[in-house]
């Protein structure tokens, strides 16, 4: 049953606040890869197949370590809600710190190990593979700052400074885009690196924004008074594994979802340049769409994180119907921007009309799985609010493999349907990703409040003495 209409407006602005800065935030991060392909593309044909297909290779590996990186923000968020004394809470970070400096050599390491085999794979032209290893190998190094920098930025999030990670994406694109210029071109006698000076541009953008959350965490009284730069502050306990825990089946979530969509962009090829080419401008268009629920998604996931540590599982339900709620009624206006509006859409991409009446096509298909792809995103992020990420693994696995894959795999290559079997495998997956992660969190707010913070502390207490952010 959906809460007053009252109550889900106070909520809906407390949700909104929270996810306005992360959803420029998210368009400015991608961003940064529409900066490196602008600027790659003015140098030639094989610098910016390079660059497209590098960082697609490294996209894929950078979405399992965010995920591990997102279970930052609900483990702080409760224990704000719970409140946990600061430094309790900043001594949990600086164990995440540590944890994340271990990711980001292996993150690192895995680079240096796939780039290799993924360049044998693609089996690509001896220049575009030149181009493509050294521009790899250089992103490489950008693997630690952006492991620091994500679980900085969670760190924030969870106790609901959104505009933090807006200012440090703001900088490190701006970063990125000036480097990109020198580094690539070779201005102000700097040698012309190309794909590699992008790479490299990467790497300084992201230490850059490395450097903001620091300032941030030195700066805003309520990250100041954590103490993460307290004498031995690289410590491991058993707790900081709680990391792991949560943020191990977030990380097969996200590369469920993006390597099924990748595999989707694969199968397009077998139908031609100009078919990939207008999947591409529909699917671009609704990844940037998709931004809007991701970043409710997070919000969702701070604010339920709160009412979970306060114990207040009235709370706890407002919040995440709240978000879905706000994620639905998005899903709508984008799905009625497509339906209505494709040429327009389209026409930003493209004057080719030979691309655009099969792009405005595929568009439709994209518009038919707003709604769902909404639901499926603020409903993880209410459940990754509750701790809960282990049964939406299987559920999101299960969706995307099992029920769009093969279907998408059967009507393309096995069926008179063609590529519109990518978008029906796409749906499918979708649909069922948004019922089972629906009827996952109908399960979990019927349930009791969830469980203490962590093993052996003690219950936080009354909610009466409480007052939630």
């Amino acid at each position: 049953m959906l809460p007053r209409l009252s109550s889900l407006r106070l909520e809906a602005r407390a949700n909104l606040r929270l996810a306005l800065p992360l959803i420029a935030a998210q368009l400015s991060f991608v961003s940064m890869g529409t900066v490196d392909t602008i600027f790659a593309g003015q140098l030639g044909a094989a610098e910016l197949a390079a660059v497209a297909v590098g960082s697609n290779v490294w996209f894929l590996v950078f979405v399992m370590f965010m995920g591990v990186a997102m279970a930052v923000s609900p483990i702080v968020a409760q224990r704000v809600g719970a409140a946990q004394h600061p430094q309790q809470i900043g001594a949990f970070l600086r164990g995440a710190m540590g944890v994340s400096l271990v990711l980001g050599l292996l993150w690192f390491a895995l680079m240096l190990l796939v780039t290799p085999l993924a360049l044998w794979l693609l089996d690509l032209d001896a220049r575009t593979h030149l181009l493509t290893r050294d521009y790899l190998y250089a992103l490489a190094w950008a693997a630690l700052p952006f492991t620091l920098g994500m679980f900085l930025r969670n760190g924030a999030e969870g106790h609901g400074l959104t505009r933090v990670p807006l200012a440090a994406g703001l900088v490190g694109l701006a970063v990125n885009a000036v480097f990109d210029w020198l580094l690539m071109y070779g201005r102000w006698g700097l040698p012309a690196m190309g794909p590699e000076g992008c790479g490299w541009a990467s790497v300084i953008a992201a230490w850059t924004m490395v450097g903001v959350y620091l300032g941030a965490y030195r700066r805003l009284p309520a990250l100041r008074e954590l103490g993460l730069f307290a004498p031995g502050w690289l410590r491991f306990a058993r707790e900081d594994l709680e990391v792991l825990r949560v943020g191990l089946p977030v990380a097969a979530i996200l590369m469920a979802e993006a390597w099924l969509f990748c595999s989707g962009t694969l199968m397009m090829a077998r139908f031609g340049a100009d078919t990939v080419a207008a999947h591409q401008i529909a699917i671009n268009f609704a990844s940037l769409c998709f931004m809007v629920p991701t970043a409710i998604g997070m919000a969702t996931t701070v604010r339920v994180g709160h009412a979970a540590g306060a114990g207040l599982h009235s709370l706890i339900e407002l919040r995440a119907q709240t978000g879905i709620v706000l994620g639905v009624c998005f899903g709508i206006l984008s799905a009625a921007t497509m339906i209505l509006a494709p040429g327009v859409i389209v026409g930003a991409y493209t004057d080719l009309s030979h691309l655009a009446v099969p792009a405005m096509h595929f568009l439709f298909f994209a518009a038919v799985f707003q709604v769902f792809d909404c639901i499926q995103a603020t409903a993880n992020g209410a459940l990754r609010g509750l701790k809960d990420t282990r049964i939406p693994m299987m559920i999101t696995v299960l969706a995307y493999w099992v029920a769009g894959m093969p279907l998408a795999v059967g009507l393309s290559f096995h069926s008179p349907v063609g590529p519109d079997g990518v978008w029906w495998g796409f749906i499918a997956g979708l649909v069922v990703a948004a019922i089972g992660l629906g009827l996952r969190l109908r399960v979990r707010l019927r349930s009791a409040v969830p469980a203490p913070i962590a093993a052996g502390e003690p219950p936080p207490p009354a909610p009466a003495v409480r007052r939630l952010p």
